[in-house]
């Protein structure tokens, strides 16, 4: 979702800055990218091991979210991607199914489809708030692919991560990277297919991929 359906990316940012400061902890740019793809809990579980935090993970986790929901409730800005609606509407009106497998928790999953009405696109929604492991771990794509109707070499993952195309790739699952701005230094090498603007996929394109 953040990166490839919605640009949320500079709210996280913010909340989490904001909440290092307040921790008196010293996050550089390079630990901050290696983050990307990662579920706020392993976030906080690697930032506790290596700052020895005495803080517990699930506080930490719901410090954070109060700090983004406050952020993302007052950011009148925030819009989807250039043309991921479109494509959205594209595949959803030509009978593909369209599941969501995000990083997000469920709660702000569910705060982006609410605000921009993307529920009835999609027919599952899986948060990496379910697994122990977050990506480049291939469970959240294989569970992903496991609900969807067609068989998993019929699946194909968009994805703008490095984190989040390796773990399409360790899934088996066919994957297209999206250059994203919104991304930083993220390396798309082992996508099947890499794409800079979502003007290029269509349902005709995505059927003739794989």
């Amino acid at each position: 979702m953040d990166g490839v359906i919605v640009d949320t990316e500079p709210v996280h940012r913010y909340a989490y800055y904001k909440q290092f400061e307040e921790l008196d902890i010293e996050v550089t740019e390079a630990m901050y990218t290696s983050f990307t793809g990662f579920s706020t809990r392993n976030t906080f579980q690697t930032l506790k091991e290596q700052f020895q935090l005495e803080h517990e993970v699930e506080d930490l986790i719901q410090r954070k979210r109060n700090i983004f929901n406050d952020a993302f409730d007052t950011k009148e800005d925030l819009e989807l991607l250039d043309g991921v609606r479109t494509l959205i509407e594209d595949l959803h009106q030509n009978g593909i199914q369209l599941i969501l497998a995000s990083s997000a928790s469920k709660v702000t999953i569910d705060r982006v489809f609410t605000r921009f009405g993307l529920h009835d696109f999609f027919t599952h929604i899986v948060s990496g708030e379910d697994f122990p492991k977050s990506k480049p771990h291939p469970a959240i794509f294989e569970h992903a692919a496991s609900l969807s109707t067609a068989p998993k070499e019929n699946c194909i993952v968009i994805e703008d991560s490095t984190n989040g195309v390796r773990a399409a790739k360790a899934a088996g699952i066919y994957c297209v990277g999206y250059v994203s701005e919104h991304s930083k230094d993220q390396h798309l090498d082992e996508a099947d297919l890499v794409i800079n603007h979502f003007k290029e996929l269509t349902a005709e394109v995505i059927r003739s991929l794989n």
